[in-house]
């Protein structure tokens, strides 16, 4: 059965809850990237934000080919700003826009996306689903 389908961010083990803050929009560049961890150890829940604009987009910091974080640090992360993402272990390259896959080893799968609000603020939460 193809993941793509039946896995949810929330299924996750260590994934957070809905409203927990995950940063702020002036902590993420335009056209730029966050990576967070969540927990600690065997339950750390790894985040991706991409922000464009006033709009921020999040995906687990999981590679749909291979299992493994897309990135351990930002300034490994490839990133063509507002386009797309490339996992720095396989190479597989995601759409910024969806998390689909735009490239590599990862036909048919893509990131998994996590509901994300930017309030008056400018802090970002987990939306609710």
């Amino acid at each position: 059965m193809n993941e793509k389908f039946t896995l949810c961010w929330n299924d996750l083990p260590g994934a957070p809850e809905n409203g927990c803050l995950l940063a702020r929009l002036d902590d993420i560049v335009d056209g730029g990237a966050r990576l967070l961890s969540l927990g600690s150890g065997a339950a750390s829940f790894g985040v991706i934000l991409l922000r464009s604009g006033d709009s921020v987009l999040a995906y687990v910091n999981r590679c749909a080919h291979f299992g493994v974080p897309l990135a351990s640090k930002v300034e490994h992360l490839y990133l063509k700003p507002h386009e797309s993402l490339t996992c720095s272990v396989h190479y597989a390259r995601y759409r910024w826009s969806d998390g689909a896959c735009a490239g590599g080893e990862c036909e048919g799968v893509g990131l998994l996306p996590i509901p994300v609000q930017v309030d008056a603020q400018g802090c970002i939460t987990i939306a609710p689903a």
